[in-house]
């Protein structure tokens, strides 16, 4: 089996070919344009027993690594980190280039056997980038609201209260009476902003309108969560992905960061918060044990059993999460298995 690493940039990307023991036999360099998957595949059909290992598969090489998987290529996806330490590992005393970052990749999938298979992009694909607009249009309408509240206090004494929508803007801006050209100025500004604000809203309606669509086409029932709505079921399943690649809950958890860290030393047994895994899946089993925790059900009094054990709210809030993250889990690989029986 022939494994050919690739490191992917913006305007190139550098193949290396490599055999069973890990020794380069090839390598080539490709410039990024229309015909860069027609030139790549012509180079690698010397090996008709080949592989394809890139580097970022969902950052810069999601693109080739895509293009590869939809022609039926085998496609692994290999982490940065892994590769700059097998680099660092290497002979070369950690020495830099297009090559050698592609032998690294190469050589990381020869001998790591856990490495994400690359899919064809599906539902899932759909679901996350429709997730990331809406975090994009958040985050813009926030900053709306900030400049608007800010102009608010400049032309109404107190300023506009907390929890300001549009609705409540164009209330309080009818009131305004300016008397001055500072004034008029700061109005016609805020009336700008409103209309922003308002075209801000209308697109966070669309985009949960097309999120539940796609969630009604992937099939999911993980709105049938307490705490888990449109906007969240989205992000899950679109950082997820196929949960196959998962071969227990404990995998999962450690995924996204609900599984705490073994730190024992000698006789003395400890495990320690986990900062890693996906931080976004992380923030969304955060935003749902808070829901359960608060509202009455049966995380709100697995909850309150940990604080009768006298754990911290926030030990027992990650003690939820944990148990979330199982749910969660066993939710999805349900729901996969009952859409490929009803496919089959």
């Amino acid at each position: 089996m022939i494994t050919i690493g690739i490191d992917p940039h913006k305007s190139s990307l550098t193949a290396v070919a490599i055999d069973a023991a890990g020794q380069p036999i090839s390598q080539r360099r490709f410039t990024v344009d229309s015909g860069t998957f027609r030139r790549l595949t012509t180079w690698a059909a010397a090996w008709p027993g080949r592989r394809f290992a890139v580097e970022g598969a969902n950052g810069l090489g999601r693109g080739i690594a895509q293009q590869l998987a939809a022609a039926g290529e085998q496609v692994l996806d290999v982490p940065a980190t892994l590769s700059v330490r097998a680099r660092l590992l290497s002979t070369g005393g950690g020495r830099k280039s297009d090559a050698t970052d592609a032998l690294s990749v190469a050589q990381v999938a020869l001998h790591r056997h856990d490495l994400r298979v690359v899919a064809p992009e599906d539902q899932n694909t759909i679901l996350r980038l429709l997730s990331e607009r809406r975090d994009d249009l958040t985050q813009e309408r926030t900053r709306i609201l900030n400049r608007l509240h800010g102009l608010l206090r400049e032309l109404l004494p107190g300023g506009a209260p907390i929890g300001l929508s549009a609705d409540k803007a164009a209330a309080l801006l009818r009131t305004i009476r300016p008397t001055t050209a500072t004034q008029s100025l700061r109005r016609d500004l805020a009336r700008d902003l409103l209309a922003d604000l308002r075209r801000i809203d209308q697109r966070l309606k669309d985009n949960e309108a097309q999120a539940r669509d796609a969630l009604a086409a992937a099939g999911s029932t993980l709105t049938d969560i307490h705490g888990v709505g449109v906007a969240l079921a989205a992000k899950i399943l679109g950082h997820v992905g196929d949960v196959t690649r998962f071969r227990t809950a404990d995998q999962f958890a450690s995924y996204t960061g609900t599984a705490p860290l073994d730190a024992s030393s000698g006789d003395q047994t400890r495990h320690r918060l986990n900062t890693g895994g996906n931080r976004q899946l992380n923030c969304v089993l955060h935003t749902i044990a808070v829901c359960q925790a608060r509202d009455p059900g049966p995380g709100r009094l697995y909850y309150q059993r940990k604080i009768t054990e006298n754990k911290t709210p926030a030990e027992a809030r990650r003690a939820l999460k944990r148990r979330l993250s199982n749910v969660i889990f066993r939710r999805i690989r349900k729901d996969q298995q009952r859409i490929a029986a009803a496919a089959a």
